[in-house]
């Protein structure tokens, strides 16, 4: 069945290949389901398909006790025989429309957009979801976009309704409450986890912060 796209409310985890983390995909994501996490992505960049399969199967156990939502960045394939629960998609992948029908109609599909004329675009597409970014400076990948800042942020966040809207880019524990705030129903986290010494509790305080700024 399904997911409900309403469950993609709170701190998603990207578990990510880059060599230069000290954790590997499925650490990352052990640990974020531990420490509170709503839904992990798994970004495999660097890996060969067969490595990255096996990373995505072993995450999908994880999440699966948990009870945490499973993505897969970029690649439908992988998260099909993954059994993940979506897949996200950018604005240099396949467009969702392409998706066969089984694959839109058994998992959800993310859209990732960086400016109001692609948040346009997707609002006729067949996602379940859109992500914004970059919200504030990264590091964790290279993007030709400048910073978005938390204005446009809610300009985002109102223009995706009635699609859940996930904030990525430069996210971290002093920014994650003005993400809430700000309308994102998700935030987005790459190197303030994968970059943490102790992952789960890096998770536990961003997931912590994002609701309070949520609710207060």
């Amino acid at each position: 069945m399904k997911a409900d796209p309403a469950a993609l409310m709170g701190l998603m985890v990207l578990a990510d290949d880059d060599p230069r983390w000290k954790w590997d995909p499925v650490e990352q994501a052990r640990a974020a389901c531990a420490g509170g996490a709503t839904s992990v992505q798994l970004r495999a960049k660097h890996a060969t398909d067969r490595e990255a399969l096996l990373w995505a199967e072993a995450i999908r156990g994880a999440t699966r006790d948990a009870g945490v939502l499973f993505l897969v960045n970029d690649r439908f394939d992988l998260a099909w025989l993954a059994d993940a629960d979506g897949v996200h998609l950018g604005q240099e992948d396949l467009p969702p429309s392409a998706l066969p029908a089984r694959v839109r109609g058994g998992m959800l599909v993310g859209r990732s957009t960086h400016e109001p004329r692609q948040l346009a675009a997707a609002a006729s597409e067949p996602v379940d979801y859109v992500a914004f970014g970059p919200v504030f400076g990264t590091t964790s990948k290279t993007s030709p976009h400048s910073a978005r800042g938390e204005a446009a942020l809610a300009a985002a966040a109102h223009a995706a309704t009635p699609r859940p809207l996930v904030a990525i880019g430069g996210i971290d524990l002093g920014n994650v409450g003005a993400v809430a705030r700000a309308g994102a129903a998700c935030a987005a986290v790459v190197s303030a986890v994968a970059g943490a010494d102790d992952p789960r509790a890096a998770t536990a305080a961003l997931a912590t912060a994002f609701e309070e700024g949520r609710t207060g």
